[in-house]
């Protein structure tokens, strides 16, 4: 598939993911799937408290892997809960961890045959991934994926905040250049 191709399945929305109409939003999720802050938070308050008895029966989670359950009272089917990495300087493995959160997050997508999926920026919360570098990672991360795989169809870079968006744009714009 064309790099072109692949950039029309993605696209940047700033807003809140609790209210996407899609197949499966994606949970900034900590290891054991709790409720946190953040998106976390926002998810879980919006699914309501069946998501958290959900969580405990497929906790726990290690950094970098992810889980599915029903979305509940969600607009979105499902819930993909991807455990991202702790931001620790760039030194110990977290650009990999958090690739491989997204990874798996499409992956549990694809399996579950969901066409859209919505993704929030996972880690540059609480967790202090730099915006533009977790934004880098997740764009490439997805374009990779959506390259080999015809689901998900669509992935939606749901930011919070002009500064997570314009990195998610920048991010895309970088990656149509290099394919021209």
């Amino acid at each position: 598939m064309t790099t072109r191709a692949v950039l029309e399945r993605m696209r940047v929305v700033e807003g809140d993911i609790t209210a996407l109409d899609v197949d499966a939003v994606v949970n900034a999720a900590n290891e054991r799937l709790a409720p946190g802050g953040g998106v976390c938070g926002a998810i879980h308050r919006a699914a309501g408290p069946e998501l958290a008895r959900a969580c405990r029966e497929v906790a726990p989670c290690p950094t970098g892997d992810a889980r599915i359950t029903p979305g509940f009272r969600l607009r979105a089917r499902h819930v993909i809960h991807a455990v991202g990495p702790v931001w620790r300087g760039g030194e110990r493995g977290e650009d990999g961890l958090l690739a491989s959160a997204y990874r798996r997050a499409l992956e549990l997508a694809r399996d579950h045959g969901l066409a859209t999926v919505a993704f929030p920026a996972i880690s540059t919360g609480v967790y202090g991934f730099p915006i533009p570098r977790a934004a880098r990672i997740a764009v490439g991360t997805v374009a990779d994926f959506l390259a080999r795989h015809p689901r998900p169809r669509e992935v939606i870079f749901c930011c919070f905040g002009e500064e997570t968006a314009r990195a998610h744009r920048e991010a895309l714009a970088a990656l149509a250049r290099e394919a021209e």
